[in-house]
């Protein structure tokens, strides 16, 4: 099985060294940054393509890991050079969190190509992609998750078929709505604890042991404490990811007054320029002695 990577950042391309280690054959990998595609091409003895249609050709699966519905809707585009050009018999593995509805769409394309698709959205970070010890949500075809299989077990710890295309993605849209919103709450909490003079460690430590207990706080507690914000998941993303769940909300009929708040909190970091810290971050908004976001110290 020839595998192929469009998408080859901090997550993308730790899961195609994880493939490697496995045995797999990684054959191609592309990204629009052409340096880190050929670096990691060095790397892992395999071809660094120039084109779309390339990977594609080069591969029996074709892994993809883009930023945004954007990028998605690019790489497989109708026209000029795409993902589907002499696609028949391939098999698209989708891992971007982007709206349902392009998976949707994405499917129907491929479809029409003679190629199949899966989307494999993903709860974990950089540190899971490596160690394969991802939490991967599929939709699509049953057939297309069958013919996954091995790949995601080199992948992933945990793997769960939610349902057709678009559902899984549902799925993970509110995962990352309510993880934002337990980091943006963490950091509020902590920086109203700064300010009352308490000790943010025995605050950690009460809040563990409390209803205050989080994943995020696990995660993010003591980075929030100590200003360390190296990313792992960016506030960008935070910012994208909470939009994808916000207009789904909004498609829905309801109202989800701390999923804007939340967005909101996002959106103003990626303005302020402090787009591509980690969602830790998060916690230079809400310390009173932080509000400058003195660059030496984040």
């Amino acid at each position: 099985m020839n595998v192929g990577f469009v998408g080859v950042g901090r997550m993308g391309a730790n899961m195609a060294r994880r493939l490697k280690d496995r045995g797999f054959h990684v054959t191609a990998v592309y990204d629009a940054n052409r340096a880190v595609a050929a670096s990691l091409a060095q790397e892992l003895a395999c071809a660094a393509c120039q084109d779309l249609s390339e990977v594609t050709a080069e591969s029996d699966v074709i892994i993809t890991v883009v930023t945004d519905d954007k990028a998605m809707r690019e790489i497989f585009g109708e026209s000029g050079d795409n993902l589907l050009v002499n696609a028949r018999g391939k098999l698209f593995i989708n891992c971007a969190t982007l709206s349902p509805q392009v998976h949707v769409d994405v499917e129907e394309l491929a479809r029409k190509a003679g190629a199949q698709t899966l989307e494999a959205c993903m709860a974990s970070s950089i540190t899971q992609a490596r160690e394969g010890s991802l939490y991967l949500m599929c939709g699509g075809s049953r057939e297309a998750f069958r013919k996954a299989e091995p790949l995601l077990q080199a992948l992933g710890s945990s793997i769960r078929f939610i349902g057709k295309s678009g559902q899984a993605a549902k799925v993970k849209a509110l995962v990352n709505m309510v993880m934002n919103i337990n980091t943006a709450g963490l950091a509020e909490g902590l920086g109203l604890g700064a300010t009352l003079g308490l000790d943010l460690k025995m605050l950690r430590e009460v809040f563990s042991q409390t209803g205050a207990a989080s994943r995020v706080l696990e995660t993010d507690g003591e980075d929030m404490q100590n200003r360390e914000h190296a990313c792992f998941f960016s506030a960008a993303h935070a910012a994208k990811d909470s939009g994808i769940a916000f207009e789904l909300a909004h498609g829905a009929g309801l109202d989800l007054p701390l999923a804007r708040a939340t967005k909101e909190q996002y959106d103003r970091m990626v303005k302020e320029g402090l787009g591509e810290l980690d969602k830790s971050g998060v916690a230079e908004l809400t310390f009173k002695d932080r509000h400058k976001h003195s660059g030496d110290h984040v």
